[in-house]
């Protein structure tokens, strides 16, 4: 669109060294796009797709950091389909966090314009005391490598920031329904892939021949101990199932928050959120993850019950809700119905692996074993190495954390645990676990008194859910395992989604301001 508008604008012809300049480079393009379809080198000519794709990203992120936004959730959410055809390559892996500094630096060119409002958590002081104790653990004497501190602390605190940028982004009440309607469609496309894929089978969505640190990581099954029925683990553009799953779960709580509020608020979007629900929920029970499965159904009855207590009960929405409720409840059997009819082995087998494991009345089910006893004896393990006061380094047990020994020949510290509050310990001793409790009960406090203020208010839902999911990641899901907080997905929607929940009682309250304004008479066209 700029372009054309520099050339019906004549700028080119004002300017003709910046002619010259898209002359030469196009050409440099041409010559180069020939040369690896001469050579049949299609991967080299993927990465050079990805090198101008990022540039022009980076352009737009410069001139918008609003619409950045959205480019760097959008590279996020695919970045592994790519990494994943193109061999596993770090720089794919890194791109994200180049783009998410031009986006703070675009968004702090605009705060220095005085465009954006800027806000101060309410729980910024425990949050930089744990900020201030992670970069101390950065020197940790433990550690075998200053590179496991240094990105075990880009892993915990790098995305933080993007609250700040969730509360400028949201500065309207369009503004909100674009950053769900985004979200919805990017979440859409890719559940429907993971759907397909779980019924397909691990050669749709993955290339033949992968990078040896991402082949088993795409290829996991599931067997029901009883039936022996087999259900292949999706993981629709992702490098893993795990992370799949995660997604799922992020995607469920944002389908049914947005769901709650265009209810009470707006007509325009309901049918994309209608055929979002069913589709995620077919998703979820697709994942072959007990734990998508039972934190879905825990997320919608938590919700729903939610969305009873905050409805407006003075002007009667409860009905609504409560009808609404019902029906989003048998569109999702009735997919699954359909489900069944198309394609039933798909279906026979997670459910197979669900009913073995999870009933309580299955003589094979891991249910307490798997919800308690497991994640608690991990836990107490952390108090078995001797360094449980002190930790081990921030990172020295973080994701990636193959790539440091690969790369610096560093082999990280031989400990570990699968708890997550019990990895704080190991890596950053019982101080580290400690300050995580305090940050993260701000945080849930903080966010807390929002939501009581959202209530009887069509935002309740949005707010609600945004508490949720922030209970979910910094408690149980943590407590269970730290790679829930250490997936940069996961991450990176917390902080953001914690800066819109924030910004909502001022979304909310100009909303009502503009809706009890009186009225004015129309401004004549010559004075606009």
């Amino acid at each position: 669109m700029r372009i054309a508008s520099a050339l019906s604008s004549g700028q080119f012809q004002r300017r003709p060294l910046l002619a010259f300049g898209f002359l030469v480079g196009g050409a440099f393009a041409a010559y180069e796009t020939a040369q690896y379809v001469l050579t049949d080198d299609m991967t080299g000519l993927a990465y050079a797709v990805l090198c101008l794709v990022g540039g022009v990203i980076v352009v737009a992120i410069l001139n918008s950091w609003r619409n950045g936004v959205y480019l760097f959730l959008s590279w996020l959410l695919f970045e592994d389909f790519a990494r994943k055809f193109l061999g596993n390559n770090m720089a794919i892996y890194f791109a994200k966090d180049f783009l998410l500094l031009v986006v703070l630096i675009s968004f702090f060119t605009a705060y220095r314009r005085k465009e954006v409002t800027i806000f101060r958590p309410p729980f910024l002081v425990p949050l930089l005391i744990f900020i201030w104790y992670g970069a101390m653990q950065i020197f940790n004497p433990a550690s075998t490598h200053i590179m496991y501190g240094l990105m075990g602390f880009k892993i915990f605190f790098y995305y933080v920031p993007l609250s700040i940028v969730g509360y400028a982004l949201l500065n309207s009440e369009a503004e909100l329904r674009r950053f769900f309607t985004v979200n919805l469609t990017l979440l859409l496309v890719i559940v429907s892939l993971g759907i397909a894929q779980s019924i397909i089978g691990p050669s749709f969505l993955n290339p033949a021949v992968q990078a040896d640190d991402l082949k088993l990581l795409s290829g996991l099954y599931r067997v029901s101990p009883i039936t022996g029925l087999v259900a292949y683990r999706p993981t629709s553009v992702f490098v893993s199932a795990g992370r799949y799953a995660n997604f799922i779960m992020v995607a469920w709580i944002i389908v049914l928050g947005y769901s709650g509020y265009l209810l009470l608020r707006h007509k325009q979007g309901r049918i994309l959120v209608f055929i979002a629900l069913p589709v995620t929920a077919a998703g979820a029970f697709l994942t072959s993850s007990r734990g998508s499965f039972m934190w879905g159904m825990i997320n919608a009855l938590v919700t729903s019950a939610a969305f009873l207590w905050g409805a407006p009960w003075r002007q009667g929405e409860v009905r609504r809700v409560f009808r609404s409720i019902q029906r989003v409840a048998v569109g999702i059997v009735l997919g699954l119905v359909l489900l069944f009819y198309a394609y039933p082995n798909a279906l026979l087998s997670r459910l197979a692996v669900y009913e073995e494991t999870l009933l309580p009345s299955s003589g094979t089910s891991e249910l307490t074993h798997r919800g308690w006893t497991y994640p608690v004896e991990n836990f107490l393990g952390a108090f078995n190495y001797d360094r449980w006061p002190y930790g081990y380094g921030i990172g020295t047990t973080a994701l990636g954390g193959q790539y440091v020994a690969r790369f610096f020949n560093a082999r990280p510290p031989v400990v570990g645990v699968e708890s997550g509050y019990g990895t704080l310990i190991v890596e950053m001793g019982i101080g580290g676990l400690i300050l995580w409790l305090i940050m993260s009960t701000a945080i849930l406090f903080c966010a807390w008194g929002v939501v009581k203020k959202l209530k009887g208010s069509p935002w309740f839902p949005i707010g609600f859910v945004i508490f949720w999911y922030a209970f979910f990641l910094l408690f149980p899901a943590t407590f269970g395992g730290i790679q829930s907080y250490e997936d940069f997905l996961l991450n990176a929607y917390l902080w953001l989604l914690l800066g819109l929940l924030f910004r909502l009682p001022t979304i909310a309250l100009s909303s009502q301001f503009a809706i009890n304004a009186p009225a004015t008479k129309p401004a004549h066209r010559w004075m606009r």
